[in-house]
């Protein structure tokens, strides 16, 4: 039996070894994203293929097998594919379930069926994009950017614009990017040009540009153009303030931070359909409000919300102090790795802005605790329809697994979950199935999520819609 067991793993080894350059091929020639359930298999080792697929017993109740996805793979790699994301995990689903006799080059065909031939997306060329401020999620995002570049024709980051700190700055700038102490080592190679202040990550060729103050550049001089900025300082939020930045070679601005006044706040799955082609300034939110606001309109939808009270339990960050001193805020002087702090948090408020139907509904508070990354949300509700735990839990794996928002729920029903474990998450929230309560009108349900890459994960998705770099989803079903 150990010998089945050995040989059967040996023989999935060697159908993912085969899979790598076809998904290498897929991505680079045709900007074909690759996924199973939802996750990529771009740039992925062997042994994460594998996991990737034995994950999904977690959602369909049972492991998929790597001879079911490879088949399919081998089709999509035949045809005439333009930009699209491919779901073969779910297309491998659908197949065992189809009754109508069809091989899978034909089911598969059908299935992507408008990536291909006359409906295939063609793009002219890459769009550039800046970074203002290189901090926690700067240096994600560009990590992201990076990551994404596929064949050269979608999101191009350009440039990255500091303050300088000094001597050696350029060399600080390009070891933060290439080691982090929460996400790790940055996967690939990066080296600096001094003489020209660039850095070259995985051939991505990247300006940083100095300067104190959004006036002071002129971008085309840098042959920037048309170029989205995504400021991550916070330093400005509202409309008058983040203008500033939109200079010669800027088109558009997104804030990374909660926006302020008339400024639309966009939670990607739930309201980036609302982003209209004249809006020039925008906001992602906070990472707690892209957390719960998919999980509140998918309970919502089904169940419908009369309140609630959201409370987060949230690793402390750069705006608290490491020990005791003065700080604007009223406990967050206080020590971050030594406390649990109480705090204000917006994200309740601004739930409003991507739910407007939720207005007045909710409240929130918010606890920071120590720990440096991964925090939780505690959805405390009252429904408007009586329901149960198990009607509930399954509602929400369907959702993840089905809906529009399957980016930005993820579900687990692991007994011994703990927040290390979703570091890296991509998800905007992952619901804990075993830790929800739910009794006739009332639910508590628990979601956690990466505070730092999960919400850099909704900020690119953004910044992919708005610059049309959000390819379509095959299959549609």
């Amino acid at each position: 039996m150990t010998s089945d067991h050995f040989t059967t793993w040996k023989s999935r080894e060697a159908l993912a070894e085969t899979m790598i350059p076809m998904i290498g091929q897929l991505y680079r020639g045709r900007d074909v994203t690759i996924l199973v359930h939802s996750r990529s298999l771009v740039n992925k080792s062997v042994i994460s293929i594998l996991k990737t697929h034995r994950y999904v017993r977690q959602i369909e109740g049972r492991e998929l097998a790597i001879e079911d996805t490879f088949p399919i793979l081998k089709a999509i790699s035949e045809l005439d594919l333009g930009p699209s994301r491919i779901d073969i995990g779910q297309i491998a689903v659908a197949y065992e379930k189809d009754d109508r006799g069809l091989s899978i080059e034909e089911f598969t065909a059908q299935a992507v069926e408008g990536a291909t031939g006359d409906n295939k997306i063609v793009r002219d060329g890459p769009r550039d994009v800046v970074l203002y401020g290189f901090g926690r999620i700067g240096r994600l995002v560009a990590r992201l950017l990076v990551e994404k570049s596929g064949s050269g024709n979608g999101l191009r980051l350009r440039a990255v614009v500091v303050r300088k700190g000094g001597e050696g700055d350029l060399k600080k700038r390009a070891s933060l990017l290439r080691r982090d102490s929460i996400h790790g080592a940055f996967n690939g190679s990066i080296h600096i040009d001094a003489d020209n202040n660039t850095l070259c990550a995985n051939g991505n060729t990247i300006k940083i540009i100095y300067a104190n103050d959004p006036t002071e550049i002129d971008y085309t001089d840098y042959g920037i153009d048309d170029a989205v900025l995504i400021d991550n300082t916070g330093k400005w939020r509202d409309r008058e303030g983040l203008a500033q930045h939109l200079r010669p070679g800027i088109s558009k601005v997104v804030l990374t931070a909660p926006g302020k006044g008339d400024v639309k706040n966009i939670v990607h799955g739930v309201n980036h359909e609302t982003i209209r082609e004249d809006d020039n300034i925008l906001s992602c939110a906070s990472c707690t409000t892209n957390a719960i606001v998919p999980a509140l309109k998918a309970i919502n939808d089904e169940y419908g919300v009369e309140h609630g009270h959201v409370e987060t339990v949230h690793s402390f960050t750069n705006d608290q102090n490491l020990l005791d001193n003065y700080h604007k805020g009223d406990r967050r002087g206080r020590s971050a790795p030594l406390n649990m702090v109480l705090t204000e948090t917006g994200a309740a408020s601004a739930v409003a802005k991507a739910l407007p139907e939720l207005t007045g509904h909710i409240s929130g508070s918010s606890i920071r605790v120590p720990t440096p990354d991964v925090s939780m949300a505690i959805l405390n509700l009252t429904l408007g329809k009586e329901t149960n735990r198990e009607e509930m839990l399954e509602h929400l794996r369907h959702v993840s697994l089905h809906s529009p928002m399957k980016r930005q729920i993820d579900f687990i029903a692991s007994p011994d979950s703990v927040s290390t474990d979703f570091v890296g998450s991509r998800a905007a929230c992952i619901v804990d199935a075993n830790a929800a309560i739910v009794h006739g009108k009332h639910a508590v349900v628990y979601v956690w999520y990466d505070n730092e890459f999960g919400y850099s994960c909704q900020v690119v998705r953004v910044l992919q819609h708005i610059t049309g770099v959000e390819y379509p989803l095959f299959p549609k079903y």
